[in-house]
């Protein structure tokens, strides 16, 4: 069961740092793309949110890449409204921390499928548990790119690391998981 809680643990860092990001960009930035070709952060909400909820609904029981998906609209962002987005974002957050709080140890070695093609429920998680942080990193550079200097770092500041890693090895050993770390940042 580590696995699933484990997992569970590095989906919420990621959603944190795409939230940290969105808290630090204006409307206008939300929306803004580099060039006809980029994707805006809004579309990359959008794109992440659409398969989260296709892959993550009736997770057990249909394919991952359901019929009602179209993927490519996700790439078109039609209107800019951001309580919309930010509302299918937060939908589809839920429906994948259900489906991973629901299952059990014995559902880890099930087949599902994605696009009629099969997965265990390991790699069908571990195949979203890469896909999603490599947009989170576009949405976190770009919210980098737009605030410059006013940029307030999600991780150790640059410049700052010898001071980090100085204060981490004077302390002793922790038992404490880097998983557990994330919760407990994210709860501080």
């Amino acid at each position: 069961m580590n696995y699933l809680e484990d997992v569970q643990k590095l989906f919420l860092y990621y959603k944190h740092l795409v939230d940290s990001t969105l808290s630090q960009l204006t409307d206008s930035q939300l929306f803004w793309r580099y060039n006809e070709e980029s994707n805006s952060v809004a579309v990359l909400i959008q794109h992440i949110s659409g398969n989260m909820k296709s892959r993550f609904t009736d997770f057990l029981t249909s394919d991952g890449e359901k019929e009602w998906r179209n993927r490519d609209a996700e790439f078109e962002l039609v209107n800019e409204d951001k309580m919309r987005l930010l509302q299918e974002w937060d939908e589809a957050w839920k429906s994948l921390f259900a489906t991973l709080k629901n299952l059990e140890f014995e559902d880890l070695s099930k087949t599902i499928y994605i696009r009629n093609q099969g997965h265990t429920v390991v790699e069908a998680i571990n195949r979203q548990l890469s896909h999603y942080p490599y947009h989170v990193g576009q949405i976190v550079m770009l919210g980098k790119m737009m605030k410059g200097n006013d940029w307030r770092s999600l991780s150790i500041p640059r410049g700052e690391s010898g001071v980090y890693n100085s204060v981490r090895f004077i302390q002793s050993k922790r038992t404490e998981h880097f998983t557990d770390e994330i919760l407990r940042h994210l709860d501080g």
